[in-house]
């Protein structure tokens, strides 16, 4: 994430793993769960689904992500709609490229409005959680994959 883009998180990692294996740990449902969290996804554009975690009623969020798939570019682009249905709609994309035996991974969480506390609360949490926690989670499940 750049300092200066308020409106989104911006995140670049590379995995040792071909583009066909991090895009299955991406878009399937059960692999999904191990490192993001559990949902009822489905690799079809239009499809709602949800996310589901802890609850955080300290900041006003229940614990679900509602999502919709916006689109799909086999092994190449992942793009979801990613919100609460009270203050965040944001969308989510994945964006993979090979890079010699690996795949580099970028994420772009956008929408965030840069004159809204709450969103730019928000933005640098998940922030941490996509630059730090996620990326370690996906190594590790992509690690276990034949």
């Amino acid at each position: 994430m750049t300092d200066g883009d308020l409106g989104a998180i911006r995140v670049d990692h590379f995995y040792p793993h071909p583009p066909a294996k991090v895009w299955r740990a991406l878009t399937e449902p059960e692999l999904m769960a191990r490192w993001l969290m559990p949902n009822d996804f489905r690799l079809e554009v239009g499809h709602e689904f949800t996310f589901t975690t802890d609850p955080r009623p300290n900041v006003g969020f229940d614990g679900v992500v509602y999502c919709r798939v916006l689109e799909i570019e086999p092994r190449k682009l992942l793009r979801i709609s990613w919100s609460d249905r009270k203050k965040a709609d944001w969308t989510v994309s994945w964006r993979l490229e090979g890079e010699g035996r690996g795949t580099r991974l970028f994420l772009d969480h956008e929408g965030f409005d840069p004159d809204d506390a709450a969103q730019q609360f928000s933005r640098r949490i998940m922030g941490g959680g996509w630059r730090g926690t996620i990326p370690a989670k996906l190594a590790e499940v992509l690690a276990e994959l034949p």
